[in-house]
């Protein structure tokens, strides 16, 4: 059985869950063996919806105590969860929470692990998974030989298209340990997409002078319903949250369309961004090094080629 862990946020599943499930039960299917989900806490979705990413079965644990994101916690529930239901395969998001579970649940299950897979297993000979390496400029393929497995799913990497199909709900009974760190307080940004879970991407660089100059970030972002994020140099100025900067030492993210607007491109930023399915560049400087990874690149200056295609984007949007 492969069991994928539906991760949430404020009783919301996140699109990476749709991702996880969707690649659990393609790869149940190839196994010959079936995909269930598991949600923990209260959930304000229709989780028999998710037989239309192939699950045949979520099985939910209510406790107003899961509600709370606890990474010791969640591992010891999803560690007894597979133990009580026989899972020999655990699917999670390869997103934050996904990135702090995995590696609990691999030591408490004594599983191997492979984190970030970016396509299905190869069962052929063993059982090879397929993960980018050193910032995405290699491929490597990991054969997990335990008896159990854990595989974290790159975020983006898989669809999530739904198809048909309902699954069965059913609540799990299982032991909730009381957790030993208490959050007093949180502070989370609000009225933008989550860079995370964002389709598209409109970021900016020094190349805009000044944070005065973000308004047509945020103009283009507005049009596109998309995430706006910076470089590392624009957030070191405090021109933008710390929250945006994507880049090797900021956040990774892979959304189908990336805009890169007066930034060069180092190969710190590169790190955070490679995985975007299309990248378009905007730079005054035709040797940019960005330019190398574009799919689409313009060469101007971001003042005079940005308001251009604000104003097409306005007139397709009409």
């Amino acid at each position: 059985m492969v069991l994928v862990y539906i991760d949430q946020y404020n009783q919301q599943i996140k699109k990476t869950a749709f991702e996880a499930a969707n690649y659990g039960s393609q790869l149940a299917a190839k196994l010959g063996t079936e995909a269930v989900g598991l949600v923990l806490g209260s959930s304000n979705n229709d989780l028999a919806s998710l037989g239309k990413y192939g699950l045949k079965k979520v099985y939910k644990v209510s406790n107003d105590a899961l509600n709370q994101l606890d990474t010791q916690v969640y591992t010891t529930v999803i560690a007894a969860a597979a133990d009580s239901l026989g899972a020999d395969i655990i699917v999670l998001s390869g997103n934050v929470n996904g990135k702090a579970i995995a590696p609990r649940l691999s030591a408490r299950l004594h599983a191997g692990l492979v984190t970030g897979a970016i396509s299905l297993p190869d069962t052929s000979q063993g059982f090879v998974v397929k993960k980018a390496v050193f910032s995405g400029k290699a491929f490597a393929n990991i054969n997990i030989e335990t008896a159990k497995k854990i595989i974290t799913v790159s975020p983006n990497a898989f669809s999530h298209q739904p198809g048909e199909g309902s699954a069965e709900v059913a609540d799990l009974q299982v032991n909730v340990p009381t957790a030993k760190v208490k959050v007093l307080s949180s502070q989370v940004a609000s009225g933008q997409v989550p860079l995370s879970d964002a389709e598209i991407v409109v970021s900016g660089g020094r190349g805009l002078k000044g944070p005065e100059n973000w308004g047509m970030i945020e103009d283009l972002a507005k049009l596109l319903g998309a995430a706006t994020a910076c470089s590392r140099p624009v957030a070191d100025a405090h021109w933008r949250p710390h929250g945006e900067h994507v880049g090797q030492t900021g956040g990774a993210i892979a959304p189908n369309l990336y805009f890169a607007v007066g930034i060069s491109g180092a190969i710190q930023h590169l790190a955070g961004v490679n995985r975007s399915k299309t990248i378009v560049v905007i730079n005054k400087d035709p040797e940019a090094p960005f330019f190398k990874a574009a799919d689409y690149g313009i060469v101007g200056d971001a003042f005079e080629v940005m308001p251009k295609i604000i104003e097409a984007v306005k007139k397709l949007k009409q």
